[in-house]
């Protein structure tokens, strides 16, 4: 018997296609496909309060889905990396 992915896998992975990194297109950052808003943009909105419906308002070029895909890119990257903890001491 074959093992399927899990449907979680096969929609985050669809998700992700959705993001593209091209040195061509803002110097490399991670954009949605076909546009040139980045990730990172999309993620300091998110973190500022502001709502998903008015990042969709704002750029009319984007779905809800290329929003959930700069989520999931974000903790792809972030699951990925090493944290190394900087200590910062009191003066």
């Amino acid at each position: 018997m074959l093992s399927k992915d899990p449907p979680e896998l096969a929609m985050n992975a669809a998700l992700l296609s959705r993001i593209v990194v091209d040195p061509q297109i803002m110097l490399g950052k991670p954009v949605i496909r076909g546009t040139r808003i980045t990730v990172e943009i999309l993620l300091e909105k998110l973190a500022a309060g502001i709502s998903v419906e008015e990042i969709l308002d704002d750029y009319p070029a984007i779905s809800r889905e290329d929003v959930m895909a700069a989520l999931s890119y974000a903790q792809r990257v972030v699951g990925t990396d090493e944290v190394i903890p900087r200590v910062v001491r009191a003066s």
